[in-house]
């Protein structure tokens, strides 16, 4: 029997990168997906290669960074899926520059889809997963724990969601709720290709931990018994080379 069998997922950024691979996985342990991405195309792409897993899966179309879109996604997965026992946020932003000259729309950028989205989408979804005993998994980065130069807006918003996930924590834990944030270094990806392109640097993804190595930590933590939880892990590549 598979492990998270008659599970729904919600796993956001699930197109590219750590939430397709995180989504691979979890539907490899049984559970039905619903898939949070910008392009409905690719994220049946997603769905597609899980297939002849177990499970039944969704596509909802989002862009985080719209409020009335996240509102509207909360709404969508209520209606098609009976429960939710496990709530993945993936997706994210990231933009490099100095304090000196950074823009403050993007800032404001930042806060909207790296701390509002999933803060909405948790408050929106939490009585399903409460009334379930679910599990709540933040994809956090190792900026979420200390900030390096031309970061201050990432590792702001970064620092902002550690903040939320562990007040959630203290607040669901009762109820019987996991809440994980897993803080990651720099991993092979599409968002990580862009900014090696930032920084004018090599592009060496064989270097850097892959989407699934973070997918089998993740599945692993998700699968523990009951009788614990883990509340952060923290993760980089072995060779440093950036």
């Amino acid at each position: 029997m598979n492990t998270l069998e008659n599970q729904v997922a919600v796993v956001t950024g699930a197109s590219s990168g750590i939430g397709k691979a995180i989504a691979l996985e979890l539907a490899a342990q049984g559970a039905s997906l619903c898939l949070v991405g910008r392009k409905l195309e690719t994220l049946q792409s997603v769905v597609d290669a899980a297939k002849g897993k177990a499970g039944r899966h969704h596509c909802f179309q989002a862009d985080l960074s719209v409020d009335h879109e996240v509102d509207e996604l909360i709404a969508a997965i209520k209606r098609d899926v009976q429960a939710v026992d496990i709530l993945v946020h993936g997706a994210g932003v990231i933009w490099l520059g100095p304090l000196e000259s950074a823009a403050a729309d993007r800032l404001d950028s930042h806060y909207k889809t790296n701390v509002r989205a999933p803060y909405v989408l948790t408050q929106g979804l939490l009585p399903a997963l409460k009334s379930r005993q679910g599990q709540v998994l933040f994809l956090n980065s190792s900026a979420g724990y200390a900030a390096k130069a031309n970061a201050s807006q990432y590792a702001a918003s970064k620092h902002a969601l550690k903040a939320v996930a562990d007040s959630l924590r203290e607040e669901v834990n009762p109820a019987g709720v996991r809440v994980l944030s897993l803080f990651l270094g720099r991993t092979a990806s599409p968002m990580q290709a862009a900014l090696h392109a930032t920084e004018g640097k090599a592009y060496q993804p064989e270097l850097l931990m892959q989407p699934e190595d973070v997918a089998a930590v993740a599945i692993h933590a998700l699968t523990l018994p009951r009788t614990i939880e883990i509340t952060e892990i923290s993760m980089r590549p072995l060779v440093k080379s950036y």
